[in-house]
């Protein structure tokens, strides 16, 4: 993974990006988690709780959102 540095936490960028400019980024920071393009690292940010986001990461593995995992 790649990972940059910020004030807020570390951003994680996923490995499966193929360096084709298409990446999306994570970081765990203050009890939640922070999504960002890689494209447009000044860019905003969405928040999601973490609640929230394990929900999300359950229903990808589980292919229920339309979404080969």
């Amino acid at each position: 993974m790649g990972r940059a540095t910020t004030p807020d936490g570390i951003w994680r960028k996923s490995s499966y990006s193929s360096g084709n400019g298409q990446c999306f980024e994570i970081a765990v920071r203050r009890g939640a988690v922070a999504t960002r393009d890689s494209k447009d690292l000044t860019g905003a940010a969405l928040t999601f709780g973490v609640d929230a986001w394990s929900a999300f990461v359950v229903g990808l593995r589980a292919g229920g959102l339309g979404v080969a995992g």
